[in-house]
């Protein structure tokens, strides 16, 4: 596995006393913020007000016209459809402002398209039905920005469009009564990063005319679609999340307690993971699995009871969804370790047949994560269309690669993190070809992936008070998340497996203090650590409640040997990256007959440890990253290791071996023109 860059930020100890005294602050949570940029009393002021902050909604362009619209609409009892998504974004938005036309005393119905058969946005087929059902007006929630030709269609069918939407603005606008979109006025307004669901929120607290009336009303929907949609949790989103939770937490509406209760926090304090890892999933699970309109009943459900049944249906699909999701996963993790040299490539494009289209996003963000690098994994039908999703690292704009496979793609849209994709199962390799190609050129050198630290700590620092003191900087998300903290020169002092064996809770020690890690998604044997090393560990810190005692959990963001020296690292890396595409011809990464000596020696030291190779770079004195990986590859085709996904075992071996005569240091030898093995 790959390490990671950790980049420790640093604060003014002066201005991060002077916060702590003026706020009656612990010391680390004012040096936290003030690293953070919130480095003067005003900053730190609005950052942990529970005040709330939210703009008038006309500053948005397009907002007078809309709420004219809307309100013509309402007292002529035209039709309205609010017409939304069916991620969690979309849900929350459309049971938001079509629970409020509703109360205003419209004629209003609602519409998410299918995911399966009707894809994202607006389209002819759904626009037809909505105008046989009466409608002339449809109000776009989450989408719309880029329908042109849909628009178009609309009109023709007598019905007109306000179009409210949080997407980058295209080229060219639909045609529209009105159009509300934040990223219209980028550089005009304080904030735009709005969620579609806080777009939905403005236009209903101008439709309303008391922004902080509305605000608590809708902040549970407005919260958790902003929560989903990974929305920076700063400015007008912190105060609405702050709102909505406290909201959920207060006084929920039928539908969210439901939810709550069928995730086992009913009776628990509601914090953001909360929404995000429990209640979110549930309602995106419905739009995957099932169609997302039932969510949408439940959140404007008013019937306690009806409310908790619908909740259990929504449950059951996220159960249904997480099982056809692991069965997926199980299947690409097969392919890849049958075929080696899929996992290798720059980015891991993988296809099956009858691979649910509503999962296969979540699975390419678990490929993702495990092998640290871009996945594109796609579905195959009977009639062999293959639909797929992509997920990329920090540093790789998946949407640009797969832009340059366009040629190849019937549809296909996204953004530098993620992407969807269409086109024919016959072209999946091509696809896979030119789409590694594409990377192998614009990024001969993989981006370092990074780690955020907070500051270094001693372990002696940590305790049950810190971490309640951190609940200040809640709620945490994007833009805005938990602090991590640096413990350095840790002796790891002992391995147990927990979890039915797929985690792990380290014990260490540091100048007699005893400190316990956990690190979840790896298996002791996975582990490249042994009790007696030094390690370094990057952490995040809780107060776990048990017995009617809090405890202080600690949990490992990342692990790595003490004393590594990272600068060399990397560079060595890079450089033995940049000489496998071509870019170099740097003789350091020839292993000579001792270098390969060495190698093989360590290896060998660790023969019971788990070993990859950048854990084994970091065990060798003198030779470089590129040396290493050279003589791992000779190692292999002497059927001295086994060596695949990056992991290394040793294999039993009878005889003597001549590296010399391995297609690798033949290679390197003619290449950079080297004489003596």
């Amino acid at each position: 596995m790959a390490h990671k860059k950790w980049l420790i930020a640093n604060a003014d100890k002066e201005k991060a006393s002077a916060i702590s005294e003026k706020f009656n602050m612990d010391a680390f949570v004012a040096y936290l913020l003030v690293a953070r940029g919130f480095d003067d009393e005003l900053k730190v002021s609005e950052f942990i007000s529970s005040s709330v902050r939210i703009s008038d909604p006309f500053e948005l362009s397009g907002m007078d016209s809309a709420v004219d619209r809307i309100e013509q609409a309402v007292s002529l009892g035209e039709k309205i459809t609010v017409y939304g998504d069916y991620d969690c974004d979309g849900v929350t938005a459309t049971a938001l402002l079509y629970s409020l036309l509703r109360d205003m005393g419209a004629e209003v119905d609602y519409y998410i398209p299918s995911r399966e058969t009707e894809g994202y946005g607006l389209n002819q087929g759904a626009l037809k039905k909505i105008a046989e059902s009466g409608t002339r007006l449809i109000v776009t929630v989450d989408n719309g920005i880029s329908a042109v030709a849909e628009a178009e269609y609309a009109y023709s069918l007598g019905m007109e469009l306000v179009i409210t939407d949080h997407h980058q603005i295209p080229d060219t606008l639909p045609r529209a009564q009105a159009i509300v979109n934040p990223h219209l006025q980028d550089g005009e307004l304080a904030f735009t990063d709005l969620a579609g669901v806080g777009v939905a929120f403005k236009l209903a607290a101008a439709l309303y005319g008391d922004t902080d009336d509305i605000l608590y009303q809708y902040a549970d929907l407005a919260a958790i679609g902003t929560i989903a949609d990974i929305m920076p949790l700063t400015d007008e989103n912190r105060s609405i999340v702050k709102t909505g939770i406290r909201r959920i937490q207060d006084a929920p509406r039928p539908g969210i307690a439901a939810l709550l209760k069928a995730a086992g926090l009913s009776k628990k304090e509601i914090a953001s993971s909360d929404i995000a890892f429990s209640v979110c999933p549930r309602i995106n699970a419905t739009g995957r699995m099932e169609h997302a309109a039932k969510a949408v009943e439940l959140l404007v459900c008013s019937d306690p009871q009806k409310a908790d049944f619908t909740a259990e249906q929504l449950n059951i699909n996220n159960t249904h969804r997480q099982e056809i999701e692991q069965e997926i996963y199980e299947d690409v993790i097969r392919q890849l370790s049958e075929e080696p040299a899929l996992a290798k490539k720059r980015v891991i494009v993988v296809a099956g047949k009858g691979y649910h289209q509503g999962v296969v996003g979540i699975v390419a963000s678990r490929i993702t994560e495990k092998y640290e690098k871009p996945a594109v994994i796609i579905g195959v039908d009977d009639e062999e269309n293959a639909r797929g999703s992509a997920r990329s690292i920090s540093g790789f704009n998946i949407f640009e690669a797969v832009c340059a496979c366009s040629d190849l793609l019937s549809h296909f849209g996204g953004h530098p993190g993620a992407a969807g994709l269409s086109l024919n199962a016959a072209d999946i390799d091509l696809f896979r070809n030119r789409i590694n190609a594409f990377a192998a050129e614009k990024y001969p050198v993989m981006p370092v992936q990074t780690v955020g630290i907070d500051f270094k700590i001693s372990p002696l620092y940590l305790s049950v008070d810190l971490a309640k003191a951190l609940n200040v900087l809640e709620p945490y998300g994007e833009g805005n998340k938990r602090a991590v903290f640096a413990l350095m020169n840790l002796t790891l002092t002992d391995i147990r497996s927990i979890g039915n064996g797929k985690h792990i809770r380290l014990e260490c020690e540091k100048k007699g203090k005893k400190i316990r890690i956990v690190q979840f998604g790896t298996p002791a044997e996975k582990f490249p650590y042994i009790p007696g090393e030094k390690i370094d560990a990057a952490v995040k810190i809780g107060a776990n409640p048990y017995n009617g005692r809090e405890y202080l959990s600690v949990q490992a963001v990342d692990i790595r040997k003490h004393g590594m020296d990272e600068d060399a690292y990397f560079a060595q890396k890079e450089e033995y990256e940049l000489f496998l595409a071509g870019k170099n011809n740097a003789k350091s990464v020839y292993p000579d007959h001792d270098v390969c000596a060495a190698v093989y020696k360590a290896i060998r030291k660790r023969k019971q440890i788990y070993t990859d190779a950048d854990s084994l770079y970091f065990s060798l004195s003198g030779a470089t990253y590129g040396q290493m990986m050279f003589a791992l590859k000779a190692f292999y085709e002497s059927s001295l290791i086994s060596f695949e996904n990056g992991e290394i075992e040793l294999r039993e071996t009878s005889g003597k071996v001549d590296l010399a005569d391995t297609k690798t240091i033949k290679y390197l030898k003619g290449r950079l023109n080297i004489e003596r093995f």
